[in-house]
């Protein structure tokens, strides 16, 4: 037993002396001209190659053994910082990153390139506002969802729309968050623009696959939209003018280096314009009156540090799309949008565990009202959220990164409600429904480097929903892992699950204003989708980054409607409903260069998306619209050296979308109608066809009118032609009847016809910051 102890005291001796003290650093990454949190900021210790990023709040915290460190902090399009000391005690280090006098000759992305070969996440795309204003936009609107639509395995949902439709999946299975409140028709103009901001936006990051276990509740994707912070420096205002829109943002600090607000401002003026058309027309009786349209929206953010662990954020979005139509005794009325608005608080607990607990509120409707003499009809559909989450990030050593959080969400969903009446009372009709939900979510995650080739990233999310006296839950597990083959080259995998409880009633392929979101009930299910993929990811010498990705995807309980389905007035609309399976399948290829006079990317997506459902052409499956075959993507940018001009132009092209044409005619006779002769089209099978191939190429110039930094004033001018060859792209096809002669009851035959939407379109807007 003696020597039992002396062995045991030996070992334990020997433990102590060969065991290392261990220390934290930790802080924030702020950039240096305007105060702001940086998001993304690689920490690297050359010494021990041990390392972390900063999160989404810019916070990172970094555990080594006592010893003598070298660390260097990089990010894409700032100078690296470099940190040499002697780790004794956990050190707080809030890293100050600036830019370059010359981006040109510094070379940055060999670090981001390193990020994006070691991490496991695979699916993830990230981009700018910066980025965005370099490309070309139609009617000078830069809209950061159409940069989106630029990337591998993203789909447009037509000519000019910022809607997207990821890996097979419908435009309902896309979460969009601003500033961490969902947002549930990110769209102005019928679709032709986002609601987001680019003055107000600092980045926007789009999950494809391998989702984080912090995100749950859609099936295909999630675009997370983070608004900036303002400067904290000094005040600033910057816009634009453009052809259909200005721009206004003002921005400062509350308390110089503790807080800082901005507010921006944009609004249309088509409105102003066909006004002004149908004054000039007013004494023209062949004029048919033009309708008023336009859009506004108006985002605020407020931050401020009450200490060096805390500090609190508030934010709020509102936005309206006004379309209006009189004539006579018509009144048309039509409007809809949202409203979002954030209240956070940062708090540091410890060098290695930050807390971040948010509350959101969100709502969004859509109303529609017209008047005819004495006479009044009214339609509107909605929902609105609040949510209250509290999430924890903890940096235990160098290894782990570990995630866990809670969440709850209130929903209340306006279904239909339709009004109708007469102005003296005489006559009334209500119909429609309010329903009422939960939604929770509880999940953990770790992302835990083996050793220096192997990565995994492993997590579960449960998820659950009550409404209707119906409970569901959901168990969503999710896994990653990354190998690295060599330095620059690794392979990557992951399988995630996904559940999604509320359903978006929609007529058509994209979004549309008068869509309805329902709520999963007794007789509705939630809807699931089970994603594997996998792919390589190589770094060419450090200069251009590749990746290959392939994926399958397979979707439960997907909603459509059965055939001659009634949509509007109906109290019973999930008796409309029915229910089916899809598959998803494709492969993506990738090339970027993010750095330097030449920049863009090359992408090209192969891909297959199917849905089958037992009560539509009698379970024979078919592909939904929004399907492509090939999509290809080319955006080049281009600085002209010692010059204030940068070039860039874009080229895509996709196979065209899936459509539903009928395949004959019969003919009705009713001889108590004036035209006696009714035709009624003949449809065998759901999306049977193919729009022609969509293809496009943007060309645009930014000129910089006063390049030289010590300017107070910066302005550009930015020229972009749209569509610049002019091809005339399907919007939508139409069956025309002809006749052999005029006046004819009787056609002889009936042709397909193509309406296309935007020939070349040329823009200039003018851009400002002092």
């Amino acid at each position: 037993m003696k020597l039992f102890y002396l062995y045991l005291s030996f070992f334990a001796l020997v433990g102590t002396l060969s065991a290392q003290k261990k220390f934290t650093i930790s802080g924030k990454a702020i950039d240096q001209e305007t105060g702001e949190m940086l998001v993304g900021v690689n920490v690297f210790d050359v010494k021990s190659s041990s390392g972390t990023t900063s999160n989404e709040y810019g916070f990172y915290s970094l555990t080594l053994p006592q010893d003598s460190v070298y660390l260097l902090y990089s990010y894409i399009g700032y100078n690296d910082k470099m940190h040499y000391f002697l780790l004794e005690k956990d050190t707080v280090i809030d890293i100050i990153m600036g830019q370059g006098v010359d981006m040109k000759e510094i070379v940055v992305e060999e670090s981001s390139i390193k990020e994006q070969l070691n991490s496991t996440q695979m699916g993830k795309l990230e981009v700018t506002a910066q980025q965005a204003k370099e490309i070309p936009v139609i009617f000078g609107e830069v809209d950061i969802l159409k940069v989106l639509q630029l990337k591998p395995g993203v789909q447009s949902g037509g000519e000019g729309s910022s809607g997207i439709f990821v890996r097979g999946g419908g435009s309902d299975q896309n979460l969009f968050i601003l500033d961490e409140a969902p947002v549930y028709n990110p769209n102005h103009l019928f679709g032709f623009f986002s609601t987001f901001n680019a003055d107000a936006v600092k980045n926007v990051t789009l999950y494809k696959s391998g989702f984080p276990a912090n995100f749950g509740g859609k099936l295909s994707s999630v675009v997370e939209v983070f608004m900036r912070e303002g400067n904290r420096k000094k005040y600033q205002v910057s816009g634009g003018l453009g052809l259909i829109s200005s721009r206004l943002a003002v921005e400062g600090p509350l308390v110089k280096d503790k807080g800082a607000f901005i507010i921006s401002f944009r609004r249309t003026y088509v409105d102003v314009i066909t006004e002004l058309f149908n004054q000039a027309n007013k004494d023209n009786p062949d004029w048919n009156q033009l309708p008023a349209y336009n859009f506004f929206d108006f985002n605020a953010k407020f931050n401020y540090d009450l200490d060096a662990k805390n500090k609190l954020f508030a934010s709020g979005y509102w936005g309206r799309d006004f379309f209006v139509f009189k004539d006579g005794q018509i009144n048309f009325n039509f409007n809809w949008g949202n409203i979002s608005s954030t209240a956070r608080w940062n708090h540091i607990l410890s060098p290695r565990l930050f807390t971040n607990t948010v509350f959101t509120f969100s709502d969004y409707v859509y109303d529609i009202s017209n008047k005819f003499d004495q006479f009044s009809v009214s339609l509107g559909s909605g929902i609105r959220d609040m949510n209250l989450k509290t999430e924890f990030d903890w940096f235990p050593n160098p290894k782990h990164t570990i995630k866990f959080g809670i969440n709850g969400i209130y929903h209340r969903f306006k279904v239909n409600r339709f009004n109708a009446g007469a102005a003296d009372s005489s006559f009334s009709f209500a119909a429609g429904k309010f329903y009422y939900a939960g939604e929770y979510g509880l999940y953990f995650s770790d992302d835990y480097e083996i050793n220096k080739r192997l990565k995994v990233n492993y997590g579960l999310r449960l998820s659950g929903f009550n409404n209707d006296n119906k409970f569901y839950y959901g168990i969503e597990p999710r896994a990653a892992i990354k190998y690295s083959l060599t330095e620059n080259l690794s392979i990557k995998g992951n399988y995630s699950r996904m559940y999604q409880y509320i359903h978006l009633v929609s007529t058509s392929g994209a979004s549309l204003p008068t869509d309805v979101w329902f709520p999963s009930t007794s007789r509705v299910k939630p809807q699931f989708s089970d994603l594997v993929s996998a792919g390589l990811a190589y770094g060419y010498k450090n200069k251009l980054f590749f990746s290959l990705e392939g994926y399958y995807k397979w979707l439960g309980n997907q909603v459509d409607f059965r055939d001659g389905a009634q949509l509007f007035v109906n109290d019973n609309l999930e008796n409309e409903f029915v229910f089916g399976t899809g598959k998803a399948y494709g492969v993506e290829f990738y090339v970027e260069k993010q750095a330097g006079n030449w920049r863009g990317w090359v992408g090209y997506t192969l891909s297959w998306a199917w849905r089958q459902f037992d009560d539509i052409m009698d379970g024979k499956r078919f592909h939904p619209r929004y399907d492509q075959r090939h999509n290809i993507s080319v955006v080049l940018t281009y600085e002209i050296p010692k010059t204030p001009l940068t070039l860039s132009a874009t080229w895509i092209y996709g196979t065209g979308n899936a459509v539903s044409l009928p395949v004959a005619r019969y003919f009705h006779t009713d001889i108590t109608r004036p035209n006696p002769f009714t035709f009624i089209p003949v449809f065998t099978e759901r999306n049977g066809f193919r729009m022609p191939a969509y293809h496009r190429g943007d060309i645009g110039l930014v000129w910089k009118l006063f390049a030289k930094k010590n300017y107070k004033f910066k302005s550009d001018l930015t020229f972009s032609i749209y569509n610049v060859y002019n091809r005339l792209n399907a919007y939508f096809i139409f069956i025309a009847p002809e006749f052999a002669n005029e006046g004819d009851q009787i056609p002889t035959n009936f042709q397909a016809k193509v309406v296309s939407l935007f020939p070349i379109i040329p823009t200039i807007t003018w851009n400002f910051k002092f």
